[in-house]
């Protein structure tokens, strides 16, 4: 099921709200936990019923694996089975993620003809097999409490960040359910998460899905492209990836806010990073949580010396790369993030001497007729230079993450480093007039004078969001119910509903 689906929003989550807070008025607490972790099933099954075995059967096997871990962690028992839980959930998602990709792979070394499984990858067991890991381990390291199998069920398969994360660790939600202050309805919370998935279903509907047409495009057939309609294409792509999925975990952020819960803020304004380093502080922050804790820091982090401290992080990203997807391209986009933040650790003490030529004015060192601000300017001046050569290496990347294959991807780049003036794509520029903008076009008359106005004013528009604007981690924590607010929510959620007819997929579905 669709979060941006008239079935979720008309019947599944005023459903879903009413019985879990029904149940909780009476104080049938279990039976309202229960309830919510039969929805979050019917949620997860709507897409296809063969899921549901897949993820009940990994939810048995891990909670087994979680009270034989806590009844014999002290022995050596307990390292067999947290070896056994690790094992079993990789071997799982490599199965159904990875297999297809190795024979593929055998098919073309040595020249073999095995035929391909074609196994249907079920959605989000890239989300919920690191979250279970990550249950493991902790189960390993002392630091999982007893919990019920209904409140650990629900952990895992809690609706809103079940197929697209956040990543949650236990002590972020199971807590939370066993919390009863938030068993009941409170209608700041719900006016508060209403708001945030408001939010994150215009980031999807009203901008994601309008780049997505032209990416589409862009990628089938990209010798149809000029110089310029490669870079339009390669832009779109970029605030496609951000704008469908931070819409999305700002959507499940803000239904987790619905229910009471809170659930960790995956973006924070990515785009405005000035390094490579930076921008996976920024990106995906659950992600890199969940590699930093589970596989660098176990690898050695950076205590066994600056060599083996590069290694570790190199190892980080390749393994980041092969989670997002099962082919080479996402392979490479993970060595190339991973070189470049060597790249940047390694010049750190250039850039912090860099830094310090402008960090050093002070208002004291100024003329009294400068004002405070241009001194803030002088400050900035650093992250504003590497934040351009940053910006471009994060689009040069994509294209690798979002090409069919190696040699697409390098044909695009070379479209886009070619110089060819031919006029711009008609089709692809149509692809940027939504039913809104071209109304807006015919009726101002500038349809006829400045045909390619809306694909340069929707990337603007999407560079100024992403770039200059506060973001919806900011706006949520700022959230006051107000007229403003109010009104916002009313025309931003009926406009994005409005314009479900064209419903679509997440991109981070298929990963």
């Amino acid at each position: 099921m669709l979060f941006n689906s008239y079935i979720f929003i008309l019947i599944f989550i005023p459903l879903c709200l009413i019985g879990y807070f029904l149940f909780n008025h009476i104080k049938q607490y279990t039976v309202a936990q229960c309830f919510l972790l039969g929805m979050s099933l019917w949620f997860y099954g709507y897409f296809n019923i063969k899921y549901l075995a897949i993820i009940v059967a990994s939810i048995l096997i891990n909670y087994i694996l979680y009270i034989l871990i806590g009844r014999f962690r002290e022995t050596s028992k307990g390292k067999i089975f947290t070896f056994l839980g690790i094992a079993v959930n990789l071997g799982i998602l490599g199965f159904f993620k990875y297999t297809d990709f190795f024979l593929d792979s055998i098919n073309h070394v040595f020249k073999t003809n095995i035929p391909l499984l074609h196994i249907l990858l079920p959605l989000g067991i890239s989300f919920f097999t690191f979250q279970q890991i990550s249950f493991i381990a902790d189960t390993y390291k002392g630091e999982v409490k007893k919990y019920s199998f209904i409140h650990y069920a629900s952990f895992v398969a809690f609706f809103p960040q079940l197929i697209a994360g956040p990543i949650v660790t236990h002590d972020e939600l199971i807590t939370q359910f066993l919390d009863e202050s938030k068993k009941k309805f409170d209608p700041f919370n719900f006016s508060k998460g209403l708001f945030m998935f408001t939010i994150g279903l215009s980031k999807k509907v009203l901008i994601a899905d309008v780049f997505g047409s032209v990416v589409n495009y862009g990628y089938v057939a990209p010798e149809r492209l000029n110089t310029l309609s490669a870079w339009i294409v390669i832009l779109s792509y970029t605030f496609q990836i951000y704008f469908d999925f931070s819409g999305y975990c700002d959507m499940a952020v803000g239904l987790a806010k619905m229910f009471n819960l809170d659930l960790p803020i995956n973006f924070n304004s990515p785009y405005k990073s000035a390094t490579i380093e930076d921008f996976w502080d920024r990106w995906h922050m659950t992600l890199t949580r969940f590699f930093t804790r589970y596989v660098y820091i176990p690898l050695g982090g950076n205590r066994k010396g600056k060599a083996r401290t590069l290694l570790n992080v190199f190892i980080v990203f390749l393994l980041s790369g092969f989670w997002h997807g099962a082919g080479w391209t996402f392979v490479i986009w993970g060595m190339m993030h991973g070189i470049l933040v060597i790249l940047t650790k390694l010049i750190r003490k250039p850039l912090d001497k860099f830094n310090g030529i402008f960090s050093g004015f002070s208002y004291a060192e100024l003329p009294k007729r400068i004002p405070d601000l241009f001194a803030e300017f002088l400050k900035k001046i650093p992250g504003m230079i590497t934040w351009i050569p940053t910006f471009f290496l994060v689009n040069m990347t994509w294209v690798f993450f979002r090409a069919e294959s190696v040699k697409d991807a390098l044909f695009m780049l070379k479209k886009a480093f070619t110089l060819n003036t031919t006029p711009l794509d008609t089709i692809l520029i149509n692809a940027f007039k939504t039913k809104e903008i071209t109304q807006l076009m015919n009726f101002t008359g500038l349809e006829y004078k400045f045909p390619n106005l809306p694909a340069y004013a929707f990337i603007l528009l999407a560079f100024v969001i992403a770039v200059a604007l506060p973001n919806s981690k900011k706006m949520f924590d700022k959230f006051k119910p107000n007229v403003l607010t109010l009104i916002f929510t009313i025309v931003f959620f009926t406009w994005s509903f409005l314009s479900l007819s064209g419903v679509s997929t997440f991109l981070y579905f298929n990963f």
